[in-house]
């Protein structure tokens, strides 16, 4: 699957609200509390503000039964999207690849 190039990918925390808590009528503080972390921690990453780690990824995937490579994957594009076209896009364009030198 071919990612889009003229939007970011949809947020993995945006994901767990409407694809997981919303159907299945949990609250953030009960997902929290059901993988072991603070409900805080599962605010900021619906929010936004934070990240899916590969430990929360491996708690996640075992409450709803998916994988953990579903909430990495997710991490991985939105985090590769976001610095690709950042504050360091341009020095990334200003590398050389080596490969153009043969």
């Amino acid at each position: 699957m071919k990612m889009p190039t003229n939007r970011p990918p949809i947020h993995p925390g945006e994901i767990l609200l409407e694809e997981f808590l919303k159907p299945y009528g949990m609250t953030q503080t009960e997902v929290a509390r059901r993988i072991g972390v603070s409900r805080k921690h599962i605010s900021e990453i619906v929010t936004g503000r934070k990240g899916i780690s590969t430990d929360v990824a491996v708690r996640l995937s075992r409450l709803f039964g998916t994988s953990p490579e579903l909430w990495l994957n997710g991490q991985l594009a939105w985090d590769v999207w976001h610095a690709m076209r950042g504050e360091n896009a341009s020095k990334l364009a200003a590398i050389e690849p080596v490969a153009s030198r043969l």
